[in-house]
C-alpha cells in the first residue's frame, strides 16, 4: 500500500513514499528536518545543561573574545584637600580577557532514512535528547574544570585590587584518609565528612565578608554520595543510634529539604543551607583527562590522584562564552547512503574572580607527618592539577 498515496510532493515538505529514496527526493523535501531537530536539541541541552546559568554568561555576535571589568579597582582619597588635584593615573581601567574556545564541540549521527525522523517524533526526539545530553554534559564538564582551576590559581603578581594569598580562601580539607584510591573515599562519604562540608560553608561565608566580598548567590556542586549523605543528616544509621532532628528532611526544626518519603534522585535537585545552595553533579572528575579529551587542552585537568569533595562558587569567579547558541547542519554522503547530522557549539571559559572559589578536598599526603595545612595548598593542588599553562596562564589582567 502506498504511503499518503493522497497527497504528492508539491503539497508536503516530505516525500509521498518513504521507500522511493533514503535521501534528496522531490524539491524542497527534508526542509522540515533541521528545523525540527535543531529546536528539540536546544531544548534538551537546556534541560540538562546545570553549570552554565551558574555562572557569567556572554553571548557573542561575532569576534572572538570579550574583556570583563576588573572589579575592585577604584583609587580612594580619604581625605581630599582644597586646591588638591587628583592624578587618576592609579586608577586605571583594567579588563580580564577571556576568548572563544579554538574549536566547536559537536555531537553527530548519521541515519539512512531522514523521512523516518521527520514523521516519527519519538524516534526524532530520543536523538535529539540524546545529542543535547551530550553537549550539555561536554559544556558542564568544562566548566567544572575552570571552577577546580579557579580554585588553585595563584592570585595575580601585579593584583590590581591589591590582593595577596591571604585574600584567597584555602582549599579546605574535609577528609583525612591519606593516600585513599581516587573515588573511594568520596563514595565511602561520612557523616562526619558531610558535616565538615557544612562548616566549611560556613568558613566561607565568613571569609567572604570579612573580605568585603560578595556573599549573593553561593553554590556548592558535591558528587551524589555527598549530597545524599548530607540530606540524611540526623537520621541513624546504626541499632544503638537514636533518632534525631533530621537536617535536611522538611521538619518543623530546620525545614531545608523535602520529606523522607521523597526522593531527592534527580540531578536537579538541591539543598539550601544558611543562605548556599547545595547542587548535586556526577561530573567532577576523578580521572587524568589529558587522554580523554573534554574541549581546549586547558580543560583536561589531571585529578586522579585527589579526592574532589565539592567546590563553592558564586557565578562571578568564572566567565562562560557563547557564539550564537548553536549551528546544526545535514548532508548526504552518497558514498555510505546515508544522512550526516551535526549539532555544533563554540564554547569558552575563563577565570575572572578566583577569590570567590573554594576546592573541598581529601588529604593528598603519603608521608608520615605532613598535615593538611602543608599538603593541600593552592599552590601544590595547582601542580597537581595542571592549571599554569592553561587557566593559570589566561588568568591574567589586560590594561
Amino acid at each position: 500500500m502506498a504511503i499518503n498515496s493522497d497527497l504528492t510532493a508539491a503539497n508536503l515538505v516530505m516525500r509521498t513514499d518513504v521507500a522511493a529514496a533514503t535521501s534528496g527526493g522531490a524539491a524542497g523535501a527534508n526542509k522540515l528536518w533541521l528545523p525540527l531537530w535543531s529546536g528539540e536539541v536546544i531544548n534538551a541541552y537546556d534541560e540538562y545543561n546545570v553549570f552554565e546559568n551558574l555562572i557569567t554568561n556572554k553571548t557573542l555576535t561575532g569576534g572572538f573574545s570579550y574583556e570583563f571589568p576588573v572589579t575592585g579597582t577604584v583609587a580612594l582619597k580619604p581625605s581630599w584637600s582644597a586646591g588638591e588635584e587628583l592624578g587618576g593615573g592609579d586608577a586605571s581601567s583594567t579588563t580580564f580577557k577571556v576568548n572563544l574556545d579554538p574549536r566547536p564541540m559537536a555531537a553527530h549521527f548519521e541515519t539512512d532514512n531522514v523521512d523516518l525522523l521527520v514523521t516519527q517524533w519519538d524516534y526524532r526526539s530520543e536523538l535529539a535528547r540524546q545529542s543535547g545530553l551530550t553537549l550539555a554534559n561536554t559544556r558542564d564538564k568544562q566548566i567544572i574544570s575552570a571552577l577546580i582551576a579557579a580554585s588553585v590559581v595563584a592570585p595575580l603578581t601585579s593584583d590590581p585590587r591589591g590582593l595577596g594569598v591571604s585574600n584567597f580562601p584555602a582549599p579546605a580539607v574535609v577528609a583525612t584518609g591519606n593516600n585513599q584510591a581516587i573515588g573511594v573515599e568520596v563514595s565511602a562519604c561520612t557523616e562526619t565528612i558531610a558535616l565538615s562540608i557544612l562548616q566549611n560553608i560556613e568558613n566561607y561565608l565568613v571569609f567572604m565578608q570579612e573580605n568585603n566580598f560578595p556573599v549573593e548567590n553561593v553554590y556548592c556542586a558535591v558528587p551524589p554520595k555527598v549530597f545524599q549523605v548530607i540530606r540524611a543528616l540526623g537520621i541513624p544509621r546504626a541499632t544503638n543510634a537514636f533518632a534525631n532532628t533530621p537536617m535536611f528532611t522538611a521538619s518543623d526544626d530546620y525545614g531545608a529539604g523535602a520529606p523522607i518519603s521523597v526522593g531527592m534522585n534527580k540531578l536537579a535537585d538541591t539543598l539550601d543551607y544558611m543562605g548556599v545552595k547545595i547542587i548535586k553533579t556526577n561530573h567532577i572528575p576523578r580521572a587524568d583527562l589529558t587522554g580523554a579529551s573534554i574541549g581546549a587542552a586547558k580543560y583536561n585537568l589531571v585529578c586522579n590522584s585527589v579526592n574532589i569533595f565539592g567546590i563553592i562558587f558564586q557565578p562571578e569567579a568564572v566567565a562562560g562564552l557563547s557564539l550564537m547558541g548553536m549551528k546544526v547542519d545535514t548532508v548526504q554522503d552518497v558514498r555510505r547512503n546515508t544522512q550526516f547530522t551535526v549539532a555544533s557549539m563554540l564554547k569558552g571559559t575563563g577565570i575572572l574572580r578566583p577569590e570567590l572559589c573554594q576546592i573541598l578536598v581529601g588529604t593528598t599526603s603519603v608521608a608520615a607527618g605532613d598535615t593538611s595545612a602543608e599538603i593541600n595548598t593552592r599552590a601544590l593542588l595547582a601542580a597537581i592539577f595542571g592549571t599554569g599553562s592553561g587557566f593559570g596562564a589566561e588568568y591574567a589582567v589586560t590594561a
